[in-house]
């Protein structure tokens, strides 16, 4: 310890020692330390200031650098977004344009842009989520392309079924034209100006300064076919071009089906036939030009198809609604507008046959119309005939009268005026008007293309039917006037005898105006007969002249006055058969210029008439007595009408004919006055016998009505001679009254026996198959 205690000692004295030999030094550096720490803090000022400064510095810089940092990135960012807006506007400038087409109904364009936009630009852009929706739009886009250019179809399918009938109007004023025919015929066309149609791009209508005259245009110049066009390419782009047709032409049907329904009131007016034939033309015209140029869209079997369907309707329609018409000169109009479309039809191809054999109907019918006409033309001129003959009092007259019948004679020619024809003033008329029939009748076959034969038949047919049925018939009426006279009927009978023989010079002006020399056999007018012409007018006339002596003798007739309980008969014949024998005779006189078979029977008719009122006088049950004085006086009567018959009152009758009228009468008379009954009774029934038409029912009813005037007698009873007379009438009544029983069996018997044998004959029919 004190080793180490002096080794302390010596340590501390060795640092006692340096240290004051440092101590020196040491303040030295603690003054140069203390000198230090005022530099350091000085540094020190001057080092914070510096920082400062050096923050300040590099906050700015990295500022800076921060927007540089930036500014490269959104130049970054700008490169890139200028490649994909490279890239992209394309697209979005196709879409737009694509936008902007469809806006201006452009579809077509639209339809080539969408295709660009799909192959060409979408691809680049895939990736981005619109060129997604982009591709997901355009399956609609199509449908909407589609839908708008079938929009646009429908409006032309509606603006075409407005503008057809003027399409038709146009194109029947060319072929009018062309034919040099009448233009007018088509119907008024006025000068006007032509509003163009719709811009199909824009939808506006584009006035031009230059405007045309509607008659300049063509009938595809009136409706712009652009749509179809369009609409059919756009279809055929997308593949659905079959669709397409079918759709047009489902359409065009249904409107075909409205074309072909005429106006209900059509036969009215000639502007009903325009417009319903002016619309089938447009619509036919229509498809005609499409076929041309619709690339396939308008074939020709669908065409042919169509055109057959509505040919048939066409001619149902108008051969129903001529049928109504019933004004000759409108359906003139109407044959010639009916030619000029089938003439405008054929033109355009299509097959008119039908229509020319419709035309043919039309004329059959608008014949029939002519004759109606006619039946008023000749009814005027029968109410206001006389039927007197014709009597002139100049030359000057009786060539007038000549120039419009051609009559001829010589005797009639040379004779001095005044003149007096035959015929009545009936017949020049009639023969006329026959011929402006003609010439009517004429009017209708020209232009149809008929052989001079066919139009020569036609109206040689026509006037056949005009004189035996139409005026014929306008006789027949007039007949039934109570008004007309006995004389006129006569003169009527006349007339027709000379309308009979002018037929031959009917058929040469027929044959003059046709062109045609008929000696081939064919149609002729006298091919009836001339006898036969006016039959049905001239029997009718047989009749009335027939009825009206008939009722002229029952006037005589019932002027008599007989006392059927005369005792004497006057030895004369009654005054009104004395009167009646006159009137006769002067009657029979004025039918000289009769056919003689007409005569012949009126005068058979006036003494049959004759013959049974006398009988009937008789025999009326209001004479319930007759005494034979009247009887005797009837006697004279008959004998004075026997005369007359026997004198051949009209030429050509054989002899005995008129007398057999009175035979009936004559035999009961005979029995009476001879009171011949023993061989009445005797020869009753056999075919010799003296009184064979005497009846016994007849004869029965007389002696009825002699006894009862024998009761008027008050002292008959008391003479013998009466007593037998009255036996012997009682004998000769009831002997007659068997008779009249025996011979009402016998026709009993004679009508079951028929019967009879009417009955068997089904049994033995029936027996014929077994045998």
């Amino acid at each position: 310890m004190e080793c180490l205690d002096a080794r302390i000692k010596s340590h501390d004295k060795d640092i006692e020692r340096m240290c004051n030999f440092h101590y020196q030094g040491f303040i030295d550096s603690i003054r140069e330390l203390l000198q230090v720490r005022t530099q350091a803090q000085k540094l020190n000022t001057e080092v914070v200031r510096l920082d400062e400064e050096l923050q300040q510095s590099a906050n700015r810089v990295i500022s800076k650098g921060e927007e540089l940092v930036q500014a490269r990135r959104v130049e970054s960012n700008i490169a890139s977004a200028i490649d994909s807006l490279t890239i992209c506007l394309p697209v979005l400038s196709t879409y737009a344009k694509l936008q902007r087409q469809m806006q201006e109904k452009r579809y077509y364009p639209a339809l080539k842009t969408l295709e660009q936009l799909e192959h060409l630009y979408l691809p680049r852009v895939a990736n981005y989520q619109f060129a997604h929706q982009m591709r997901d739009s355009i399956p609609k886009l199509r449908e909407n392309i589609k839908d708008a250019s079938m929009s646009d179809l429908k409006d032309f399918l509606e603006n075409i079924r407005k503008f057809s009938p003027k399409i038709g109007e146009v194109a029947m004023r060319h072929t009018a034209e062309q034919m040099g025919g009448d233009p007018g015929t088509v119907g008024g066309i006025k000068k006007r100006n032509v509003v163009p149609p719709p811009n199909p791009f824009t939808g506006k209508i584009e006035t031009d300064e230059n405007e045309y005259d509607e008659e300049d245009l063509s009938a595809q110049d009136l409706i712009d076919f652009s749509p179809v066009y369009r609409c059919l390419h756009i279809f055929s782009v997308l593949g659905s071009r079959d669709t397409f047709e079918t759709y047009y032409r489902q359409q065009r049907k249904q409107q075909a089906r409205l074309v072909l329904q005429p106006p209900t009131n059509m036969h009215e007016s000639l502007e009903g036939y325009r417009t319903y034939i002016y619309g089938i033309v447009g619509f036919l015209v229509t498809e005609d030009h499409l076929l041309n140029t619709g690339n396939g869209l308008v074939s020709r079997s669908y065409l042919d198809e169509l055109w057959g369907m509505a040919l048939s309707k066409i001619v149902n329609a108008l051969r129903t609604h001529s049928a109504y018409c019933t004004d000759a000169t409108l359906m003139l109009k109407i044959k010639n507008l009916i030619m000029l479309f089938l003439t405008t039809l054929q033109n355009y191809g299509y097959p008119v046959n039908q229509l020319l054999e419709l035309l043919t109907e039309i004329r059959d019918h608008y014949n029939e119309v002519l004759m109606q006409r006619w039946v008023q033309v000749f009814r005027e001129i029968l109410d206001e005939e006389c039927f007197l003959p014709i009597e002139v009092e100049t030359q000057e007259e009786y060539d007038n009268v000549l120039s419009s019948f051609p009559f001829h004679d010589e005797s009639l020619e040379t004779a001095p005026c005044p003149k007096i024809f035959p015929f009545s003033s009936m017949v020049p008329k009639v023969y006329q008007q026959v011929k402006e029939f003609i010439y009517a009748c004429l009017k209708f076959s020209e232009d149809l293309n008929l052989s001079q034969g066919e139009v020569d038949d036609m109206i040689r047919k026509s006037t056949n039917l005009l004189l035996t049925r139409t005026f014929s018939g306008c006789l027949t009426s007039i007949f039934r006037k109570p008004s007309l006279a006995l004389l006129q009927v006569v003169q009527i009978i006349i007339d027709t005898g000379y309308l009979e023989n002018a037929t031959v010079f009917l058929e040469e002006f027929v044959s003059n105006i046709s062109g045609s020399n008929r000696t081939d056999g064919h149609l002729t007018l006298r091919s009836q007969g001339q006898s036969a012409m006016f039959r049905v007018a001239r029997d009718d006339a047989e009749r009335q002249i027939c009825d009206k002596l008939r009722g002229k003798v029952g006037e005589f007739l019932e002027l008599e006055n007989y006392d059927w309980l005369l005792v004497e008969p006057q030895g004369h014949a009654s005054s009104f058969v004395t009167d009646l024998i006159a009137f006769l005779q002067s009657t029979f006189l004025s039918f000289t210029n009769l056919p003689d078979e007409v005569a012949q029977q009126a005068c058979c008719t006036a003494c049959e008439h004759i013959a049974n009122s006398l009988m009937g006088l008789m025999l009326s049950d209001d004479v319930k007595q007759i005494s034979m004085g009247a009887l005797q006086q009837i006697n004279l009567d008959t004998i004075q009408c026997e005369q007359f018959a026997a004198s051949e009152p009209v030429p050509g009758l054989e002899e005995q004919v008129l007398l057999r009228y009175f035979a009936d009468l004559r035999q009961l008379l005979d029995l009476f006055m001879t009171w011949d009954w023993p061989t009445y009774f005797h020869d009753y029934g056999q075919e010799n016998s003296k009184y064979q038409h005497v009846n016994p029912s007849t004869a029965t009813i007389l002696v009825e009505k002699l006894r009862e005037a024998d009761k008027r007698t008050m002292f008959s009873v008391l003479k013998k001679s009466e007593r037998d007379k009255k036996k012997l009438l009682e004998t000769v009544l009831k002997q007659l009254r068997q008779l009249a029983q025996t011979q009402q069996q016998q026709q009993q018997s004679q009508t079951q026996l028929p019967q009879s044998s009417q009955l068997l004959q089904p049994q033995q029919q029936m027996q014929a198959p077994i045998q």
